[in-house]
């Protein structure tokens, strides 16, 4: 070999080598157990969701031996939130928690989405829970007949309160001034911790809430509950009746919370991701303090989690024509 060929080959060579440890390099920074997770949440702290997102993370970071931080990235309907994972490596370094509102109501709502279903693997639906239609005590109904009766008799005067505009919240009040030939009003706030202030506060006489956000309020008579939005009555609230009881079907609807990463993650990340997961909803400390706060215990994954998402899609894409909501 003469000495022209050598320095060739030990070139080539060194290109080839430092291609391979740049991919290693590359796979190592995806995997490495140096790198915090981040869980990313669409909503400002305090309200149902973080919490929710605080217990499995801190269960999913024993599980994995990594860490793992919880960022709150609120606005614009937890896209913010959802567009940041979307747009991030597909690592399996960011994990977005998803909600009913976000994946469900989100695609008839906003005109120009930046996201879609697709570019998310929905991973575990965590817990679910129901709303429940509350009132201020110094209304004077204590049944839906009384409600709507009593909301009749000042038309025009009354507006109904939700968590956020483009939640199921919003689009409940919604129909129910639709169902019974209301005249009423939309008062978004900024979130369901937030809501439930307001409507203690008298700011707001009424709407759709989180159970977490105001169940110990019912319990305390600040606020009375009317109906529940769960197909059976919840076990939190066992002498509220549903609107299925009342005859009104069509407002049965759970929201739920649950885990998501963005599409093109390796599958065996997907999978190390969903089995920590999965444990941590099975853990019973974990699964005693959901409950305290009015979730039930889900766990669904795979492609049903996926089916059923789709479904809900259609049920809200009415309802949000009808009002003619747009988030943009």
């Amino acid at each position: 070999m003469n000495r022209a060929m050598s320095r060739r080959t030990f070139l080539t060579a060194a290109t080839l080598l430092a291609g391979s440890l740049g991919g290693l390099t590359s796979v190592f920074s995806q995997v490495n157990p140096a790198r915090p997770i981040r869980v990313i949440v669409g909503t400002p702290a305090g309200g149902a969701v973080d919490p929710y997102a605080r217990l499995i993370a801190e269960h999913m970071a024993r599980s994995l031996g990594r860490v793992i931080i919880v960022e709150n990235k609120p606005g614009a309907g937890m896209n913010i939130a959802a567009e940041f994972v979307v747009n991030a490596p597909a690592d399996g370094n960011l994990i977005l928690i998803g909600t009913q509102a976000l994946t469900e109501i989100n695609p008839s709502a906003r005109s120009d989405p930046k996201w879609s279903l697709d570019d998310v693997i929905p991973l575990i639906r965590g817990v679910t829970a129901p709303l429940v239609l509350v009132t201020h005590p110094s209304v004077p109904a204590r049944t839906l007949a009384e409600l709507v009766a009593w909301i009749k008799q000042n038309p025009g005067k009354l507006g109904y309160s939700s968590y956020e505009s483009g939640t199921p919240s919003h689009f409940l009040g919604f129909q129910l001034n639709e169902r019974f030939g209301l005249d009423l009003v939309h008062v978004p706030t900024r979130g369901s911790g937030p809501q439930a202030t307001d409507l203690m506060a008298g700011h707001v006489l009424f709407g759709f809430a989180q159970l977490q956000s105001t169940l110990v309020h019912i319990k305390a008579g600040k606020l009375n509950a009317i109906a529940v939005t769960s197909g059976e009555r919840s076990r939190f609230l066992a002498d509220v009746p549903t609107f299925a009881e009342l005859g009104r079907p069509e407002f049965t609807a759970n929201v739920w919370f649950g885990l998501m990463v963005r599409s093109g993650t390796p599958p065996g990340q997907a999978d190390s991701l969903l089995n920590a997961a999965k444990a941590a909803h099975a853990d019973p400390d974990v699964r005693a303090k959901l409950e305290a706060q009015g979730f039930d215990i889900s766990g669904q994954s795979g492609p049903e989690f996926v089916h059923d998402i789709k479904a809900q899609i259609v049920r809200w894409a009415r309802l949000v024509k009808a009002a003619g909501f747009k988030a943009d």
